[in-house]
């Protein structure tokens, strides 16, 4: 009987990662649901991923619990700094330092204890400019690192780092992820979400989110704030 593939897939709760979950499934791996509770503005992704998970059927889903904004430096964990609402040059202010760094380890780590061939990773072209931890040369970077710090890569059996969004854009992530039968509707990409568990619909998360559902031609299912 051959072997079931299992994959370990980082789950935000955003829609990138939910159509990364899909795709991994699709695929045909038994997938194991990666998140992190990391000091977050908000706890309302970390809700919609443990949702997600359980409607796409994942064989497990963890929550590793960190304190990165413990050490500040990015809007998306320390509260004293603005999410901006207009595109800004550079690195923009939402990144977080090493976070997929710091992610892509412990799924490696976790990778290896289910003994998993791959791991999925939802970065995509529309944070390359911006996050450099998005970027094809980090992906290679670290598919490098792990076939040298892993018992399975010195086994020969190095876990493949998957990373399918990479090269779409949101219009074409959304259309993959429809296909694959996501529920966009459990997803979560806004910065700022309010108590009413609303939308900004003025960060950058959510201006490409509206943008990628409207060049989809798929309605957008997200409650964005009405004033």
């Amino acid at each position: 009987m051959e072997q079931t593939r299992k994959a370990v897939v980082l789950l935000s709760g955003g829609l990138d990662s939910a159509t990364c979950l899909a795709l991994a499934k699709q695929q045909g791996y038994e997938c194991y649901a990666l998140s992190f509770d990391y000091g977050q503005r908000h706890i309302a992704e970390l809700v919609a991923a443990g949702l997600i998970a359980k409607a796409m059927q994942a064989a497990m889903h963890r929550v590793i619990k960190m304190d990165l904004g413990g050490m500040g430096g990015s809007a998306l964990t320390d509260a004293s700094l603005v999410i901006p609402e207009r595109e800004s040059e550079g690195i923009p202010i939402t990144y977080v330092p090493a976070r997929n760094s710091i992610f892509l380890a412990f799924a490696l780590a976790w990778a290896e204890v289910v003994e998993a061939q791959a791991i999925f990773i939802g970065v995509n072209a529309l944070d390359y400019s911006g996050y450099p931890d998005c970027r094809p040369e980090f992906i290679e970077a670290f598919q490098h690192m792990a076939s040298l710090a892993t018992k399975a890569g010195v086994e020969g059996h190095t876990l493949k780092i998957e990373a399918p969004l990479l090269a779409m854009d949101k219009a074409a992530i959304i259309k993959a992820g429809i296909a694959a039968g996501v529920d966009y509707s459990l997803t979560v990409s806004c910065y700022q979400l309010n108590d009413e568990s609303e939308a900004c619909g003025r960060c950058d998360s959510c201006r490409f989110r509206k943008k990628g559902f409207l060049e989809a031609g798929v309605p957008d299912p997200t409650r964005y704030v009405t004033n």
